[in-house]
């Protein structure tokens, strides 16, 4: 009668795990940005490597590290106002847990690097609008030059 209670309790135990681990959550998480390629599955944070910047899909928001710091915002900062979100690359992430992908920034820079974005080839922080011309200029770097920047 012993032997009865425990197998009748193992079988409970048995059955109440199995069926939680058959239940499945469907959540629509957000809608991905245009720019963002399709991603098979529903996914919740994008990387972007080229300019190192995460993006968080029901947010809405670009999470990207400013003085040591990872600041949410619903633009890009300002050093990568000339960065095209349609021709960078962009990385669908599936490989984080919980709600900072940014703890992985070291695995994802490795696993993802490659050609950092530089901004139109100056290093001042002043990318936009500003092109290597074709010598036309008038001595100030302010040229009408038809360069489009890259190096």
């Amino acid at each position: 009668m012993k032997a009865t209670k425990l197998f009748m309790l193992a079988t409970l135990l048995v059955v109440a795990f199995s069926t939680q681990a058959q239940v499945a959550v469907n959540v629509n998480i957000g809608t991905p940005p245009v720019w963002a390629p399709a991603a098979p599955v529903e996914v919740h944070y994008y990387y972007l490597p080229d300019i190192e910047v995460y993006y968080d899909v029901p947010a809405r928001s670009y999470i990207y590290i400013s003085n040591g710091r990872w600041i949410r915002s619903h633009s890009l900062p300002y050093r990568y106002r000339g960065y095209d979100l349609y021709h960078g690359r962009t990385v669908y992430l599936r490989d984080y847990r919980g709600n900072a992908p940014y703890r992985y920034y070291s695995a994802h820079k490795v696993k993802y690097g490659g050609k950092k974005w530089k901004g139109n080839g100056h290093d001042n922080g002043n990318h936009y609008g500003q092109a290597k011309g074709n010598g036309k200029g008038n001595g100030n770097g302010k040229g009408k030059g038809k360069g489009h920047g890259k190096k």
